[in-house]
Formats: structure tokens, C-alpha cells, sequence
């Protein structure tokens, strides 16, 4: 089962920063997510959501790739890559993996303007060697929303929400 976790930051360079710090952790296998998505509210009041993964790039190359092979079997490889192309960018753009879309937005409504959350699905975790990691995100962040078993989110919230000793 998944934990889902939600952070708020004053400043849209700072969410994006735990983002990367987020993927570094996985690479280490301290971390297993499905799903990292930073949203952002400009300061026209404009809600956008920052994908770790571009679907529809991807679903283009798939495509792309897979309608040149059934094109070279039908004599017009060319043909195939293009529809494919656009039929695996279709339906990259039309899916949605991880983090409801529309879930994100919601939320990121309520933020302030000028201000960024982000949002990790999280698989599974070492809790404690992760809560270490984020030792510079001390003070900057607010937790807004988590799935997290007690203990886990009073160790994170103490880790983002506390001051600095």
C-alpha cells in the first residue's frame, strides 16, 4: 500500500529542490515512489503541475517505435512511425498514473499565491534514514496532508516544520 504526502513551500525553488533531493533518496533505495508532482500557484492565481515523467513524450517514442516495426511488416515504416507517434502521444497525454490530477489541482488552489506543495506517492520507505535526509529542508516546509502512520508523520513534521537549532 502507498503513503501519500503533501508539503507545503513558501517559494516554488525550494519545492523543486525537495523534488530532486526526493529522487537522489530513491536512487539511493532509501525510497520507493510511484509518483513526485510539484504544484505551483503563480501569482495569477494559475494552478500547473510539474510531472517527474512527461506521459506523453513517452507515449510518443513508444508509439512511434512500435508503429515503425508493424510499418516495416506492412512495407511503409514511415507511415507506421507517424501514426504511431501520434497515437502513442494520445494516449500518454490521456492517461494518469499515480496521483489523481485533479486531487493536485484542488489543493493547489489553496495554496498562496507565489507559493508550491509537492506531492509524493511513496511505495515504501526507511522512514528514519529519509526524515535524516531532509535535515535542509529543516523549517522551510509544511506538511498539509499525509497517509502516514503517527509516529512517521510526527517525525517528518518535526523534521520540516521545526526551527533550526
Amino acid at each position: 500500500m502507498s503513503d501519500l504526502i503533501v508539503i507545503s513551500f513558501e517559494n516554488e525553488s525550494t519545492a523543486f529542490e525537495l523534488r530532486s533531493e526526493l529522487i537522489k533518496l530513491q536512487k539511493e533505495y532509501l525510497l520507493e515512489m510511484e509518483d513526485v508532482v510539484v504544484v505551483t500557484r503563480s501569482e495569477d492565481m494559475k494552478v500547473q503541475l510539474h510531472q517527474a515523467s512527461n506521459l506523453t513524450a513517452m507515449g510518443a517514442v513508444g508509439g512511434g517505435f512500435w508503429g515503425m516495426l508493424i510499418g516495416l511488416i506492412f512495407l511503409n515504416p514511415l507511415a507506421g512511425a507517424v501514426l504511431g507517434a501520434g497515437a502513442g502521444a494520445l494516449s500518454g497525454r490521456l492517461s494518469d498514473v499515480g496521483i489523481n490530477d485533479d486531487f493536485m489541482k484542488e489543493l493547489g488552489r489553496r495554496l498562496k499565491p507565489g507559493t508550491a506543495a509537492v506531492f509524493v506517492l511513496a511505495r515504501k520507505f526507511n522512514a528514519e534514514k529519509v526524515v535524516e535526509r531532509l535535515g535542509d529542508f529543516r523549517a522551510k516546509g509544511q506538511v498539509l496532508q499525509t497517509s502516514l502512520g503517527h509516529d512517521d508523520e510526527a517525525s517528518l513534521r518535526a523534521a520540516l516544520e521545526a526551527k533550526p537549532v
